[in-house]
Parts: structure tokens; sequence; C-alpha cells
């Protein structure tokens, strides 16, 4: 009787089962049928019966569907039968249509032959004369250079090439005679240079010769110039100050403008004949004249101390760099603000000469790679290198009227440029580094930019030693100290990238949500556990870029991190109660964080070096899953210990976690005898830990 009872209750239980597994998705059947198991004994062989049931059912429904539509599919063939001569005699039709059309196609053909024909020939001649016309001004211009040449119109010459490299070359660039052209124009202009540099000479010793009566004429303007009327020193100053204002506000000024301009002008124009050298040689020998000038002759000197003077210049010289240093300070800052942390990207040619011409860099990996391309550093790198020349050159423009030797010119901008590379540049860096909004790619960033910087540096004093003329092998030469100024920065944002990342790996934490009291796992890992894991597979990409050490101590200290608040989950407080249940979805998530430790997130580490960062909780989980505590007692303290890691004091915090949990699930523990055995189990274990760790105590 129990048995029909069953019987009778199990049919409908399996007609809803089989309406389950119709209507679900297959992805959900899985537990639909485990329940079928998870039933009485002889559920399983009921359930199959009931199947056979509905299998024949739906036949006959298919059977009487099929006889239903059979005579409808009887008559579409009877159809199409008699639709199939029909269909033959059509096909002869459009044969013999198609035939008819190819003949009388035939002599349309030899004429559109024809006429094709003649449009490629006008179109060759059209193309003949579309060359010959931008061929033609090549022509006449490169003629007309050769008559500038001939008649020593140097600078006209110069201004003619300038417009055929720039204009009239690029259109026929790739005709032999315009190559020939290409070739024989820089003999043209070193020619120029040299005839250049001749009329440079006899044009200074001229001067050299009347330098007393060039003198004796601008001392009589200048005393004309200081007899003018009061109003008209009026005006003159007004309007003196309106255009100091707009264009030069000091004749200093304007000479550091204009020297800066024909920089800029011989750095995107090459083609003005080496405007620098002869400005350069032009400035020497002038000096030179200057002193030979103002040199006292034997019988005049005339026995004042001017020792007092050159200190107080001395003084203000300092004054005037503390103050370049503060105006470089604000400089740097925007510098800093306007940057987007990203790789400089370049799509051609000319775009990658520009950041060049701005920036040393040398790298024959990225020369060799086509475009687009980017530079390894952003753009405030070429940007800080021009300002720190350019803090050189006004550094510049007070030291060199101090009369002083080149060898003491070189040593004072040497010093100017080490403070502000180790006291300006070096705070805004730290200043950026700590700034809130400045996150782990944009540290990264900056890490790469003062590896550029520092490299950069012997550039530097190659500049400075161009300027001076002083040699670096000189005994007493001042070295840049940029190593130390970007090697602290470097060391500030590795600390700033380990702190944020811990940050970040404690957002993540924080939206842990585990049911401390489940009776079973989800069967899967935590969702808050795997977007960290994606998020730091992604960050460490991002560290591919930076040294090696740095990015494996970056992802051993995530690593470690991550593992130390885990155990303090497990280890809180607050938490009381732990189920076998959560342990086991605890376990899944940290089998999650040793799997992304041994997927070598970052090279460089050997063997198994990272997934020890999970050791101590491994072993504590492991203890716990395999629930041997009977190996745990004997071996502990031995050096081969299977869990050596394991500490008794946090054994036993989660046991007890474990055994107040135990105790309120089991309501009727006392009359289930595996239950009873197990609670009696735990509060074996935990008076033995008790022990050990009271001993361990007293010990100590």
């Amino acid at each position: 009787m129990a048995e029909n009872g069953e019987g009778l209750g199990t049919v409908p239980e399996h007609e809803r089962i089989l309406q389950e597994i119709e209507s679900t998705d297959t992805a959900c059947v899985g537990p639909t049928l485990r329940s079928v198991y998870d039933d009485q004994p002889n559920a399983h062989k009921k359930f199959m019966e009931k199947l056979d049931a509905c299998i024949r059912n739906h036949d006959k429904e298919i059977e009487k569907m099929c006889n239903f539509h059979h005579q409808g599919f009887v008559d579409a063939i009877t159809e199409l039968l008699k639709v199939r001569t029909d269909a033959e005699k059509l096909k002869v039709q459009v044969t013999d249509t198609n035939r008819k059309f190819q003949d009388a196609g035939k002599e349309v053909i030899v004429q559109t032959e024809d006429i094709i024909r003649c449009r490629i020939q006008q179109r060759n001649i059209t193309t003949v004369v579309e060359k010959l016309q931008l061929c033609l001004p090549v022509l006449e211009m490169y003629s007309k250079l050769k008559e500038q040449m001939s008649a020593k119109r140097y600078y006209s010459a110069l201004k003619t090439m300038e417009q055929l490299e720039n204009v009239y070359f690029p259109r026929v660039s790739q005709y032999r005679f315009c190559q020939l052209m290409i070739e024989n124009l820089p003999k043209l202009r070193e020619d120029i240079k040299e005839i250049s540099m001749s009329d440079l000479k006899d044009f200074l010793e001229s001067i050299r010769k009347h330098s007393d009566k060039i003198g004796e004429t601008a001392m009589k303007q200048a005393q004309q110039q200081k007899t003018f009327s009061v109003a008209l020193q009026k005006q003159n100053r007004v309007q003196f100050g309106k255009n100091m204002y707009f264009n030069d506000r000091i004749p200093e000024e304007r000479n550091e403008v204009e020297l800066k301009r024909a920089f800029e002008e011989e750095d995107e124009n090459e083609e003005e004949g080496d405007e620098e050298t002869f400005e350069n040689y032009y400035r020497k020998q002038r000096k030179k004249q200057a002193r030979l000038v103002l040199q006292p002759q034997s019988n005049m000197g005339y026995g004042f101390p001017v020792n007092r003077l050159f200190d107080l210049l001395f003084e203000i010289r300092d004054q005037y760099n503390e103050t370049l240093l503060k105006k470089w300070a604000g400089v740097f800052r925007d510098i800093f603000e306007e940057d987007n942390y990203s790789p400089i990207p370049i799509v051609n040619e000319e775009e990658y000469k520009v950041v060049i011409s701005k920036f040393p860099f040398q790298d024959p990996d990225l020369e060799k790679q086509s475009f687009p391309k980017k530079f390894p550093m952003s753009q405030s790198v070429p940007h800080i290198y021009i300002q720190v020349k350019e803090f050189i050159y006004a550094s510049l423009k007070f030291s060199e009227s101090l009369h002083r030797s080149s060898t003491e010119i070189d040593d004072m901008l040497r010093k100017s440029t080490n403070l502000l590379l180790t006291r300006t540049l070096s705070s805004c860096l730290l200043n950026l580094i700590r700034k809130p909004h400045i996150g782990l790619t944009e540290l990264v960033q900056i890490i790469i930019n003062t590896t550029h910087l520092e490299q950069a540096c012997r550039y530097l004093e190659d500049f400075i030693t161009n300027i001076t003329n002083i040699s670096q092998e000189t005994v007493h030469t001042t070295r840049l100290y940029g190593l130390s100024t970007f090697k602290d920065a470097r060391h500030a944002a590795e600390g700033e990238i380990y702190t944020k990342l811990n940050q970040k790996i404690d957002e993540f934490v924080q939206l842990a949500d585990y049911d401390w009291t489940m009776s079973e796992p989800d069967g899967r890992a935590s969702g808050y556990l795997m977007d960290l894991i994606n998020f730091l597979r992604s960050i460490f990409q991002v560290f591919t870029h930076l040294p090696g050490k740095v990015a494996q101590t970056a992802c051993m200290s995530a690593c470690q991190h991550l593992s130390t608040s885990l155990m303090q989950m497990l280890l809180d407080s607050e938490l009381k109660q732990i189920s076998m249940g959560a342990v086991q979805q605890f376990n899944l998530d940290v089998i999650q964080c040793e799997l992304f430790a041994s997927s070598e997130p970052v090279p460089g580490f050997q063997g198994d070096t990272l997934q020890l960062a999970f050791i101590d909780l491994r072993q504590l989980l492991d203890l716990f899953m395999v629930w041997d505590w009977s190996t745990y007692l004997a071996d502990y303290g031995q050096p081969a210990s299977k869990y050596l890691r394991v500490n008794p004091n946090t054994a036993l915090t989660l046991l007890e976690k474990m055994k107040d949990t135990s105790k309120k699930n089991n309501i009727f523990a006392q009359f289930r005898k595996n239950d009873r055995d197990k609670q009696k189990l735990i509060e074996t274990v935990v008076k033995q830990l008790r022990s050990l760790v009271n001993g361990m105590s007293q010990h100590t």
C-alpha cells in the first residue's frame, strides 16, 4: 500500500517535471533532472515510463499533422509538373532572343572600341600637357637661380632655392631631372656660405678700421637726442611705452626675443644660409673688437676699487636667478596641467620630425615602425626640455654681462640649471605625483617621462657647452644632477602606484557580500573578485611599459595586499559565524586568485613566486576543507609540516566561528549521531588548539 501511495504521489510530480523540460531553456534542465534522482527510490523508473508515454503522444500528434498537410503537398507537385513544359519553351525563346541580340551588337562593339582608343589618346595628350606645364615653372625657376648666382645676388638665390624646395620640387619630384637639381642645391648653398663668410670678414675688418669714426658719430647722435624738447620727450615716451608694451618691455628683453626668434626660424627653416653660424661668428668678433677698444692703455689704469660693485652684481644675479626659478615653476605647473599623460601619436613623417626637432629622442625600433605610431613619452616631455633651454638662455643673458671668463660663465649656467632641476622641477614633479586626480595610468606615464628627461640631461650639457665653448672634460666643469632629480621623482611615483593600487583593491573588497551562513556554495567565484582580477589584468598590461622590477614589485604588492585583505575578512571580529558552505565559497575565490597569480600577469617571476602570496590562505583553507586536524596537530612546529603557515590562533578563531554556526543550524543535532560526533570533534579540536595557544603564550 505504501508503494502504491508513493506511486500515485509521484505522477503529478513527473508531469510537472516534463512540463519544465519542455518549456524551460536547455541551460536550466540540469537542476530539473537532478530533482528526479533526489526523489524516492523508484522515481527514476516511473519517470522513464512517463517520459516514454509522453514521447508516444508527441509521435501521434506529428503523424496527424503530416496526414493533414499531405494532400496540399501532392497538389503542389502536380502544379510544378504542369509548369515544366512551359518553362522549357520559355528557355528556348530566351536563348534565341539572346543570339539575335549578340549578332546585332557586333558592329556596335567595333565602333565602341575605336571610340575608346581615341579617348585614351586624348587623355594621354592631356596628361602630357599637364606634366609639361608643371615642369616648365621648375625649369624657369632653376634658370633664374643660375642667373642670380652669376649676378652674385646670393640672398635672392637663397629665397629662390627655398621656393624651389618648398613649392616647385614637390610637384615634380618623381622626375630624374628634378632629383639632379635637388642634389645640386647643397653645393650651391655651400658656395654661398663661403662667399658670405668672406664678405662678413671683410665687413668686420672695415668696421675695425673705422671704429673711431663710428663711435664719434654715435656719441654726437646721442648728444643730439638728449637736447630734444620736453614736450617731444613726453610724446616719445608715451609712444615708446606703448611700443615697448606690445613689442619688448625692455631693450634687454628685445634682444632676447630677437635671439629666440632667430633660433626658432633657424629650427623651422634650415635654408637661411646657416644664419646661426654667421650670427655667432659676428657676435664673437664684435666682442673681441669691443674688448680691444675698451681695454685701457698702460698709461690709463685709474686706481678706483670696483670689487664691491662686482659683489653687488653677483648678489643681483642670485636674485635674478631666484626670480627666474619662480617664473619657471609656474611654467612647469602649466605644462603638467595641460598634459594628457598619453604617448604622443604621430601619423606621418612631418609630425615625427617636429617632435625630434624639439626633443632629442633616439630609438631605432621606433624609426623602423610604419605610420601611425607613438612616442613613449607624453607631450610634457618636449615642452619641459624646451623650457629648460629657455631658462638657460635667460640665465646666460645676465651672466654674460658680468665680464667674467667663459669658464666662470659656464659654471654659473650649470649651477643655475642644477637648481632648476633639483629644486624647481623636482618640487613640481612631487606635487604632481601627490595630486588626487593622478591615477595609476598617469603615474606610469610620469615614470616613463622622467626616464626620458633624465636621458636628455647629457644633451643639455652639450647645449651649455656649445653656448660657452667650454669642454666638458675641463676639470672644474659642474655636472647636471638630473639623475638624482628624476630618480627621486620615480621613487615617489612608484610608491604612489603601490598605494593607489592597494586602495583600488580595498574598494573592490568592500563590495564583497558573502552569505556566511550559506549551506552550499554558488559553484562559481564571487562577482566582486572576478571584477577585481579583470581590473588587475588590465592595469598590469599598462605596467608593461615600466621597468621590470617596478612592475614585478607592484604585482607582488597587490597580491600580498589582496591575500591579507581576504584573511582579515575571515578573521573579522564582527563576523561571529561561518558555515562550511561559506568556507567552500571563499575557497573558490582564493582559487581564482591563485589562477591569476599563475597566469604570469607580469613577466619576470620565477616559478610559483607570485602564488606564494596566497600560501597562508591556501594552507588554512586546505586544513578546513580536508578537516585534517590530526595531521596539523601532530606535525605542528615541524619544518616539513604540511600546514606550516597556519597559525594556531588563526585556526582557533575560524574554528570557533564554525562551531557556533554548527550549534545554531543543527537544532536536532542531539538526535542525529553524525552531527553529535562532528560537534564533539570540533569541541575536541578547539580544546587542543586552545592548549596549544596557551602553551605558546607561556613559552613566550
